[in-house]
């Protein structure tokens, strides 16, 4: 329990110095700290300020082999955009069309500059822990110990909190998910056909009885569920659940429910295993809500019984996409 105690509270301190270098200020796709009843972490040894040196070492090891796809990904987009560009000249394909392809690049430069300033922010914070042990840092979260978190649309942070209640699923947990996911763009579309806030697939929507991937309490719901069901395939395994999530249950199955060898998701496991900070434990279920949200679009998705496939493509980048 100590151990697990100490690794969450590192990796929170470095997403909380990582934060405080980008701003004081409450921004979607950051967790807030809040400034009332605070609870300060005691000070730590040697031995943890090691451990938190190697942890955002770590952290930004794999932001940089996610920059490192990304770039890959803009350099695709960015030669695709160019040779339907001559085809738009040459009246080959419709203005649409075009639009949508310089979407794509616009999107992909963003999640690729999105990413290099998080490694920049990665290194001030591991800098700052170089020269003055982490120990005389101090950790402030909500005074019942929870994370403070918001997208940046209260609408949207309700209805995670909804559905997470509702399905047993830890909000932040979701929050986590979409995050890494969408960036919070409710029409976030990857070249793989995943869409919405929590990138559903087609058939992983069919699954949840999601209609209309672009609503964003249909989303929400079907996502929260997805999670719901992979907490209880691997036992609360975080680490498993997020694999899963990314690769396909199938393929965590198919490798003796290990995170599979594929870099893109052992990456997406573990930046999102340091944002969540429970990587390897289990998930306590989050307390039943009581009321559902009001949703300028109301889910009126069924909720069918489901059978879980074996199989489940790799999100991809994403482009904003009009419902």
């Amino acid at each position: 329990m100590n151990t697990f105690i100490n690794r969450v509270s590192l990796i929170t301190m470095a997403l909380v110095l990582c934060s405080a270098v980008a701003s004081a200020q409450v921004k979607p796709g950051v967790s807030a700290v809040t400034a009332t009843s605070p609870v300060i972490v005691p000070k730590a040894s040697e031995g943890f300020r090691q451990e938190y040196l190697k942890a955002s070492g770590e952290y930004e090891s794999s932001l940089q082999t996610l920059s490192i796809t990304y770039a890959k990904d803009l350099a695709t987009v960015t030669e695709q955009n160019a040779k339907l560009k001559e085809l738009y000249t040459d009246g080959l394909i419709s203005r649409r069309d075009m639009e949508a392809s310089d979407a794509g690049v616009v999107a992909a430069r963003a999640q690729l500059d999105e990413t290099n300033k998080q490694i920049e922010q990665a290194k001030v914070a591991h800098a700052l822990a170089l020269k003055a042990p982490a120990s005389e840092s101090a950790l402030v979260m909500s005074a019942d110990g929870t994370h403070v978190w918001t997208t940046g649309n209260k609408n949207v942070d309700n209805l995670i909190k909804f559905y997470g209640g509702k399905y047993g699923v830890d909000p932040y947990l979701v929050y986590c998910v979409m995050h890494q996911e969408s960036r919070f763009g409710a029409t976030a579309t990857s070249n793989k056909g995943a869409m919405g806030l929590m990138q559903l697939m087609p058939g992983t929507a069919a699954r949840y009885g999601v209609t209309n991937s672009y609503d964003v309490a249909q989303n929400i719901m079907g996502g929260t569920r997805y999670l719901k069901d992979l907490l209880g395939m691997f036992g609360g395994r975080v680490d498993l659940v997020l694999a899963g999530y990314n690769a396909g249950e199938g393929a965590v199955m198919k490798y003796g429910n290990r995170v599979p060898p594929y870099a893109e998701t052992q990456n997406y496991v573990r930046l999102i295993s340091y944002r969540y900070g429970q990587a390897l434990h289990t998930v306590k279920p989050a307390a039943k809500a009581v009321t559902k949200p009001s949703s300028s679009k109301e889910s009126k998705a069924k909720e069918p019984a489901v059978t879980v496939s074996t199989e489940q493509p790799a999100r991809s980048v994403t482009t904003q996409q009009g419902t």
